[in-house]
């Protein structure tokens, strides 16, 4: 009970299923619009902060309730990205979040090199200078370069010469697979399932170009049911679409 407890208010916990962090002036109108209909299309809910112009330096409760409420943040880095104090206070929330409340974190590296980004160096070079000369004696600097190196390090998408569409058409299929892995419950003890899980995937053949059909026969309770969830559950990140049922 303790666990199904947990997993429902982990559910609840989730306002949206994508964040999105961007520079405005450099996506906003461009890639970053395409995305968000690309996820709005594909039935994602993607938070989209929709003020142009941003007042201080601090972001907003409401921001910062919507960064904590995403199952998924996404960081479209940008030429511009290190200018922004706004965007680097974002993504050190988002961080915040990955690293306490378990949200996945995708970086997107648009027009800029990732190593660039990580060493804060190129386009985001005279942005830091800046902010350097700025916030003597302070730790925001460190912290957004804290925030930077994590980000630029997890695995990610770079446009690096690509069609746009084709690239948010592969950022896209990743965000649905991962929002639509709900595993099955198998059993609490599943003692002697995996040498039966692999006997069959072996006559899988998963990743050929064709259609396998599998019937599982057998007296009631010998664990059917709960061989092919475990099957279910091993290829669950192979397939665009999947759906279970029990006949």
């Amino acid at each position: 009970m303790a666990s199904s407890s947990s997993s429902s208010s982990s559910e609840k916990r989730w306002r949206y299923d994508v964040f999105l962090s961007f520079r405005g002036k450099d996506t906003r109108k461009t890639f970053t619009d395409n995305l968000h209909k690309a996820l709005e299309r594909a039935g994602v809910n993607a938070f989209m902060d929709d003020s142009e112009l941003k007042k201080g330096e601090n972001i907003t409760a409401e921001l910062e309730g919507a960064i904590r409420g995403s199952r998924i943040s996404v960081i479209v880095f940008s030429e511009n990205y290190g200018d922004s104090i706004w965007c680097l206070e974002e993504l050190v929330q988002i961080m915040e979040c990955k690293n306490t409340l378990g949200q996945l974190v995708f970086p997107i590296f648009y027009h800029v090199d990732p190593s660039h980004v990580r060493r804060q160096i190129g386009m985001f070079g005279p942005a830091f200078e800046k902010h350097e000369a700025r916030y003597v004696g302070t730790d925001k600097v460190s912290r957004w370069r804290t925030a930077l190196r994590g980000a630029a390090n997890l695995s990610g998408f770079d446009i690096a010469g690509r069609y746009e569409g084709d690239f948010i058409h592969d950022i896209i299929g990743e965000i649905c697979g991962r929002l639509n892995n709900t595993y099955l419950h198998v059993a609490d003890y599943p003692v002697g399932i995996d040498s039966r899980v692999a006997y069959i995937c072996n006559s899988l053949s998963v990743g050929l170009d064709d259609v396998r059909m599998v019937g599982i026969w057998g007296m009631g309770g010998i664990g059917k049911t709960s061989l092919a969830k475990a099957i279910y559950n091993k290829y669950i990140h192979s397939f665009e679409s999947k759906f279970s049922c029990k006949c």
